[in-house]
């Protein structure tokens, strides 16, 4: 019954929407990444297709920078913008902030990383990579390069953030039901790409039998590969990283990486923009989309498919 009667204060609350012209907030988890400038080079493109609104981009310096991400959310609620499109750098944190904006009657669309499980309520849709789906492709694809035995590492960004957790889990979790392989980590970068070329020359300094690597997102990927390159150990130890920016592109074609999991970024922000935008209009949105990813190899980095993806 409470789920019921929380489901009808949604409805009542997203028929009361307001149709007014206003800003549309997109708040990511930072400025400094390509993806993230992917997205909004997406959201840039749907807002083509959206009357009487206005678009604005931010984000924090850095993933780890929550209060500031938080503070944003806030002052985006203050200034009563008419919608919100989130990707939230920690699914706790947040919660109280996009509650605000539930209760100013504020939509809020959520990209890339979950909110804390009971604050579904608070947002409209959920647009997002199945992240465990995802790390259970770049589990197999690096147990088909390393075989099922040995040793391997996992370079990871930020604890505990939603994209994090389901994306290393699901990684983590069919290396040990389908291999014997003994994973090493993880080890957190706070998405800092400097970090991770530390962390990854570590540990392949303190393993030289070290058969694998995965990088789960954009910076850590990158760093991995540079400290591979460094290490002269590139065609020594397969890796795996996330994301597809100009220098992983460039690590796959020259086999410092043998596969990247790439996610639709651009297709994230179109997608968002596109969903708020539905809700201002008072048209049905679903409440999760996934925006897909692609295995992109050496093999098919010159296709349409790996293209529609790399940015």
């Amino acid at each position: 019954m409470k789920a019921f009667a929380a489901a009808l204060l949604v409805s009542s609350l997203l028929a009361a929407v307001p149709a007014r012209a206003g800003e549309i907030a997109v708040i990511v988890k930072t400025v400094n990444s390509t993806f993230w400038q992917n997205v909004q080079k997406g959201a840039e493109t749907a807002m083509k297709g959206v009357q009487g609104h206005t678009l604005t981009f931010q984000g924090p310096a850095a993933e780890s920078a929550i209060a500031d991400q938080v503070n944003m959310v806030e002052n985006a609620v203050n200034r009563r913008v008419a919608g919100i499109v989130l990707a939230p750098s920690d699914p706790d944190a947040l919660v109280p902030a996009v509650k605000k904006a539930w209760e100013a009657r504020i939509p809020v669309v959520i990209l890339d990383s979950g909110l804390a499980k009971g604050a579904e309520a608070y947002y409209q849709s959920f647009l997002a990579t199945d992240n465990r789906k995802a790390g259970e492709l770049a589990a197999r694809a690096l147990i088909e390069r390393t075989g099922p035995e040995g040793r391997i590492a996992v370079m990871s960004y930020v604890a505990g953030t939603g994209s994090e957790v389901g994306r290393v889990g699901g990684f983590t979790d069919y290396v040990k039901a389908h291999s014997k392989l003994q994973i090493i980590g993880p080890y957190y970068s706070q998405s800092q790409m400097a970090t991770a070329l530390n962390q990854t020359a570590d540990v392949l300094a303190a393993h030289p039998d070290l058969k694998g690597l995965f990088g789960a997102n954009e910076p850590t990927a990158i760093g991995m590969g540079r400290a591979l390159k460094q290490a002269g150990r590139a065609d020594k130890v397969a890796a795996v990283g996330f994301d597809g920016n100009q220098d992983l592109q460039d690590f796959v074609k020259d086999g410092t990486l043998a596969a990247i999991v790439v996610q639709g970024s651009f297709r994230m922000g179109e997608l968002g923009v596109a969903t708020v935008a539905k809700v201002l209009a008072k048209q049905k949105v679903e409440k999760f989309i996934d925006t897909g990813v692609v295995l992109v190899t050496k093999e098919n980095i010159g296709t349409e498919e790996a293209k529609n993806v790399l940015y």
